[in-house]
């Protein structure tokens, strides 16, 4: 069981995201109001808050959402999950649909510190069910 930290989005593509506290998840969208929202596989992204909390802790200074993720979620290791995996949170329910992604180009955090943790940390999910997610809801990862 993994609690969420942060719900992030971006009106338009290409900057960082920023903490909204909660948000609604569209079935077949993502996020309301994100710009990487849409009728695809990568709807909803996720990232472990233990790696990020790692990652500040060889000294990034990053924020929620600095990685384009939409949700933080702590407790969860979510590289270890297979695609297909449903994950609960709220009256939402998630599918993963992809693990990690290639980074075409260099964000400003790879720049900074020689790495990013998105391409093999971050997964990506659709939305199944709608619902509201807030920051210190809990996530439940189904079978």
């Amino acid at each position: 069981m993994g609690k969420v930290m942060a719900v992030c989005v971006s009106e338009v593509k290409g900057i960082q995201k920023r903490d909204v506290g909660k948000i609604f998840l569209k079935k077949g969208w993502g996020l309301e109001g994100d710009a990487h929202g849409g009728d695809w596989h990568r709807q909803v992204s996720l990232l472990s808050y233990d790696k990020v909390k790692a990652f500040i802790d060889r000294g990034a200074e990053v924020s929620h959402g600095d990685f384009g993720e939409n949700l933080v979620v702590e407790g969860i290791d979510f590289r270890a999950l297979p695609v297909g995996t449903r994950l609960k949170c709220g009256s939402a329910l998630l599918e993963v649909t992809q693990i990690g992604k290639e980074c075409h180009t260099r964000c400003q955090i790879y720049h900074k510190m020689g790495d990013c943790i998105m391409p093999r940390e971050g997964i990506f999910a659709t939305v199944v069910e709608e619902g509201e997610i807030s920051v210190g809801d809990t996530m439940e990862v189904l079978s």
